[in-house]
């Protein structure tokens, strides 16, 4: 279970509705994510310590997709690693993306804009049990050298939310 939170947390396959409007700034839908194109180092507290690691996000192909590699450096998972693509499809105004990491694990997420937050959300699914769950990663308090990002999930059907895992995200000196 504990690796079942860790894979979708990182699984950042998502897509972004574009239909609201963004109150981070006045970029164009399709420069959404630039906020978190760069090197980034990223922790989180777990256990009796502090997971660490790296994600490095850049455009590639002529800008038009955005490749992340997350690595686990140190903690309790140390060796994990994913990487996922994400691309705006204008004819749909949406982002999209999927994920896959080094435990099979394979992803994808529907989202939006929620003034200066992003979010990006599972569709509901079963779990082994026969629930139903709603899991959601948020973006925010976004700034050019910082942000942190939240894992949540929801067996309401998004009425109360509880936080799984944090991550604070600090940019590298290029």
């Amino acid at each position: 279970m504990k690796y079942t939170f860790l894979f979708l947390a990182l699984s950042f396959g998502l897509s972004i509705q574009c239909h609201s409007q963004n109150v981070m700034d006045d970029r164009e839908p399709s420069e959404y994510f630039d906020f978190w194109v760069g090197k980034w180092k990223v922790s989180w507290e777990e256990g009796n310590g502090m997971g660490k690691g790296t994600n490095h996000i850049e455009r590639i192909l002529d800008g038009t997709v955005i490749r992340e590699n997350f690595r686990i450096l140190e903690g309790q998972n140390t060796g994990f690693q994913g990487t996922s693509i994400s691309v705006y499809q204008p004819r749909l105004n949406l982002w999209k993306q999927v994920w896959a990491d080094n435990q099979g694990g394979y992803f994808d997420f529907t989202g939006k804009v929620d003034g200066e937050k992003r979010i990006f959300q599972t569709e509901i699914s079963e779990r082994e049990d026969g629930s139903r769950i709603t899991q959601r990663m948020v973006f925010y308090d976004i700034t050019n050298g910082s942000l942190t990002w939240d894992w949540e999930s929801s067996t309401d059907g998004g009425e109360t939310w509880t936080l799984n895992w944090r991550i604070f995200y600090e940019r590298m000196d290029e």
